[in-house]
């Protein structure tokens, strides 16, 4: 065999092992690596939090990292993607994560992310103060978005045209962690006139003396003489 024969095959050989390596390091079928992670659910403070972040193609174990912006105190991300931690503050805090897979070289990508925490103190209207006769009766539904028990008060007043205000509900006793939509009912009888409804509704978590407050106010509810 002629010296460039040797050299011919030499150099397919040669080739054929490159393919071969390549072919193995990225074998036929897997796509490139891909966070499906979009959205984070909300935390609620002072409760435990944990997330583990999703991807998809690639190689897998993937292996995660924040690359920019800044998680809440006392949270981590560890190189799983799981995201713990226990939110003791107020806010929306953002951050870049990204993913890098097992492949050689490493396929990544890095998707920025948000984690805010749920409202602590939630108000809405179970029933909108109405008219009936001569009385204004309504009810409040409330929430507490913590991990601690408040010292929840509630008010409700009615006020008229020239500012007097009159006491049509109040309720003072302990919200529970993480209760969602407990009605309050209220209402009274009421001289004639118009008035506005305010409820406020404000809750004491003694651990930290922090105190939220939250409120809701109707339109002019009109009033006649009853029968």
């Amino acid at each position: 065999m002629s010296f460039s024969s040797l050299a011919t095959l030499a150099f397919v050989i040669t080739l054929g092992q490159i393919l071969a390596q390549t072919q193995a390091v990225t074998p036929a079928g897997h796509s490139d690596v891909t966070v499906t992670t979009e959205d984070l659910p909300k935390a609620l403070l002072w409760m435990p939090y944990h997330l583990r972040l999703q991807a998809s193609g690639g190689i897998e174990p993937y292996h995660w990292r924040v690359t920019s912006g800044s998680l809440p105190s006392g949270f981590t991300l560890d190189d799983h993607g799981e995201l713990t931690g226990i939110l003791e503050e107020s806010g929306q805090f953002e951050f870049s994560a990204r993913v890098a897979d097992s492949n050689r070289p490493p396929g990544q990508q890095t998707q920025h992310l948000k984690l805010a925490n749920e409202t602590p103190l939630g108000s809405r209207w179970g029933r909108k103060a109405r008219v009936e006769g001569n009385r204004v009766d309504g009810s409040v539904k409330v929430s507490n978005g913590t991990g601690r028990d408040f010292d929840l008060t509630v008010i409700v007043l009615a006020v008229n045209d020239v500012g007097r205000a009159t006491a049509i509900g109040y309720q003072h006793f302990p919200l529970k962690k993480s209760t969602r939509d407990l009605e309050i009912p209220f209402g009274d009888a009421l001289s004639p006139g118009n008035y506005v409804v305010n409820v406020d509704v404000v809750g004491e978590e003694p651990v930290s003396n922090r105190v939220f407050r939250a409120r809701l106010v109707t339109g002019k509810e009109h009033v006649t003489q009853g029968p």
